[in-house]
């Protein structure tokens, strides 16, 4: 699935931000092929992502926003042993890594706030233990370009993402895809 990744972003490049039940009740009635999830707990998590799988969806459990997870190494293997997650998202580098070896498709997520988060993003790029890297905000073309312009590794472009216009310019600025919690773009993936 890991090698497939690069082709789904392409054919499939708006991805499902759910950030509760609610959302990824309708990331699963969508078209959307990728669901990020943003939301739960080491009790519900096996049960939220069983669900999406079950709507044959690709699951990414973003690891630094669950309850009871620690941004340690075990979380990642937690991640792969309970729950059929395809792959984590993370700020932390050790977390990916730890999932890369694991198996488990990586995104690791930067926020690029200023250019001393560009420097650490391009360090944490030469070692390429991620599959994918999330850019956030994603609505900064001339960022997500110079990222883009670094790596052969998709960018994902996510946060502030409001209207198809955010949608274009970020793909055509090199993202390979987008993430939104923004559910009126999620029928977005048709048209492009």
């Amino acid at each position: 699935m890991r090698s497939e990744l690069k082709q789904i972003l392409k054919k499939y490049p708006v991805i499902a931000a759910a950030k509760d039940i609610h959302g990824l009740e309708d990331a699963c009635q969508s078209e959307i092929q990728i669901i990020f999830i943003l939301f739960g707990d080491i009790i519900n998590l096996p049960n939220i992502v069983k669900k999406a799988k079950l709507c044959g969806k690709l699951v990414f459990v973003h690891m630094d926003l669950i309850e009871g997870l620690d941004t340690k190494e075990i979380s990642a293997k937690y991640i792969r042993d309970f729950t059929e997650a395809d792959g984590i998202i993370s700020t932390k580098s050790n977390v990916i890594k730890a999932g890369n070896e694991m198996g488990l498709i990586t995104v690791q997520r930067f926020f690029m706030l200023d250019s001393m988060a560009m420097e650490k993003a391009k360090k944490h790029m030469e070692y390429a233990y991620a599959d994918a890297f999330e850019i956030l905000p994603g609505v900064i073309p001339k960022v997500i370009k110079k990222i883009s312009n670094l790596t052969e590794i998709p960018i994902i472009a996510g946060g502030l993402i409001e209207d198809q216009n955010d949608t274009y310019t970020a793909l055509h600025s090199g993202a390979s895809a987008i993430s939104t919690t923004n559910k009126s773009l999620w029928k977005f993936v048709v048209e492009l």
